[in-house]
């Protein structure tokens, strides 16, 4: 009988995992495919770094622009561009620019921002977890858990607004105790950027030395 019961548990737990995850999903591929329709997008932030062992509590304001492949970050006095092939980080108060080509450290430690409205689809699972009332909305709560247990963060939370089906938050669960939360502060999709948008002049900052890592 202890078996039985055992056996009734499990495929309870099993299938209410297996439903959690398909409304997941289908939440997702819908925030995914409204944003895949957007030729670019623009966004205001807020961006914070919490470590309670450490009493660490770090703030700070950034934005953003997407297109296609190609993004321009700013966030705590860096300026960092991406042309689809090679990173520029301007570190403002230093007066230099380094240049590189993204490598595998970077895609293993860190979270593209041009996938953060489909990384759920390669390298995660995912689970939703409920539907929360707050002052400032409706939300659906998901998790997304790495595959690989080699990645720095062991879950990554995001709250997505129910009627829109924008992506308001993101908090990235760190193995070492570091939490990083980002929150949308506006969001504007289908503006126009050129190319050069997404590259760092060197012309028009004659006096910040550059360092070239390729």
């Amino acid at each position: 009988m202890t078996k039985y019961i055992s056996l009734l548990i499990i495929s309870l737990l099993t299938l209410n995992l297996s439903a959690q995850e398909n409304k997941a999903k289908t939440i997702l591929d819908k925030v995914s495919a409204i944003n895949k329709e957007y030729s670019s997008i623009k966004a205001e932030f807020s961006f914070s770094m919490d470590n309670a062992e450490e009493d660490i509590h770090e703030s700070s304001d950034g934005n953003i622009i997407l297109k296609g492949d190609k993004y321009r970050l700013f966030l705590m006095d860096v300026d960092t561009y991406f042309d689809g092939k090679t990173i520029y980080q301007h570190l403002i108060d230093a007066e230099e620019v380094n240049i590189k080509e993204p490598d595998e450290e970077d895609e293993e430690v860190g979270i593209s921002p041009t996938k953060i409205f489909n990384l759920y689809e390669t390298g995660f699972k995912y689970s939703y977890v409920e539907e929360q009332t707050t002052p400032h909305g409706t939300f659906h709560v998901i998790d997304l858990f790495p595959l690989d247990l080699d990645r720095p963060f062991s879950r990554i939370r995001l709250h997505i607004d129910t009627k829109s089906l924008e992506m308001k938050s993101l908090v990235s669960i760190g193995k070492d105790g570091n939490n990083f939360t980002i929150k949308i502060k506006t969001f504007k999709p289908n503006l126009e950027f050129k190319d050069s948008d997404f590259v760092f002049d060197q012309t028009a900052n004659p006096d910040v030395e550059v360092v070239d890592m390729r």
